[in-house]
């Protein structure tokens, strides 16, 4: 089973962090001020993981 990553929108501060590290996979919403996934299900895991781990705010999470 593969995992879906997400973002909790509530925690997001919408720092970019995640967006500049994989691009492919999380996108700024500036109307929203808030990180969106653009592709829950792909793009590389490494890539989303760094991104997991350097959220400031730990809102990035993996759900199987």
């Amino acid at each position: 089973m593969s995992r879906v990553v997400y973002i909790d929108e509530d925690e997001c501060i919408a720092c970019g962090v995640c967006q500049d590290i994989c691009p492919e996979v999380f996108k700024l919403d500036d109307d929203q001020m808030v990180a969106k996934v653009l592709k829950p299900q792909g793009g590389p895991e490494d890539l989303i993981q760094e991104a997991i781990d350097s959220c400031p705010v730990t809102c990035i999470h993996w759900k199987d």
